[in-house]
């Protein structure tokens, strides 16, 4: 299970690395006035690594569930999956899907919340609730309030979820 540790560490970096480098080679991606998808749309450089990135961590998100959380909590570890795996939807169905993508797009934001707070209930992990400033959020971003595109509550909703997961990680090194 320890050797399994990679998939969740990898599926991390993998993730943000691939976000990093599509905006870095897109110089007209604004993070106010764009979605992240923007980045994985067709008609851009940026696509290829954009969605298979999307596509490589939502696996290896399902690998690291399957092979580790499943042991600390299984009951996230089955939601842990299909957040994988709409992940990977998002990177399938980009951006040039039309409404297909923003449907898999709001699936994926939408599991973190049961994610989190299956973990918060398995672990009583008080972190995990902090998926909880995701819907204000969104919220707000629907009714226009905060800035035009989507990038920043991407960004922020996908963070709010690092601290239970690295909990996870430092959890499988530490067991015997």
């Amino acid at each position: 299970m320890k050797k399994s540790v990679i998939f969740g560490i990898c599926a991390i970096i993998v993730l943000y690395s691939s976000i990093i480098v599509s905006i870095l080679v897109s110089p007209w991606f604004d993070i106010t006035k764009n979605a992240l998808s923007d980045l994985g749309n067709l008609t851009h450089n940026s696509c290829i690594i954009f969605n298979f990135g999307l596509l490589l961590s939502g696996l290896l998100i399902i690998l690291y569930s399957i092979t580790v959380v499943r042991f600390q909590a299984l009951k996230t570890s089955y939601f842990l999956i299909l957040v994988g795996f709409s992940m990977q939807l998002v990177g399938l169905f980009c951006e040039n899907y039309g409404i297909i993508h923003f449907y898999v797009s709001i699936l994926l934001f939408f599991l973190l919340i049961p994610v989190s707070i299956t973990y918060f209930i398995e672990k009583r992990c008080y972190i995990a609730l902090l998926i909880l400033i995701e819907i204000p959020l969104w919220i707000l971003h629907f009714q226009g309030f905060l800035f035009k595109g989507a990038a920043i509550p991407e960004i922020i909703s996908s963070i709010l979820v690092i601290p239970w997961l690295l909990k996870t990680i430092f959890e499988s090194f530490n067991s015997t």
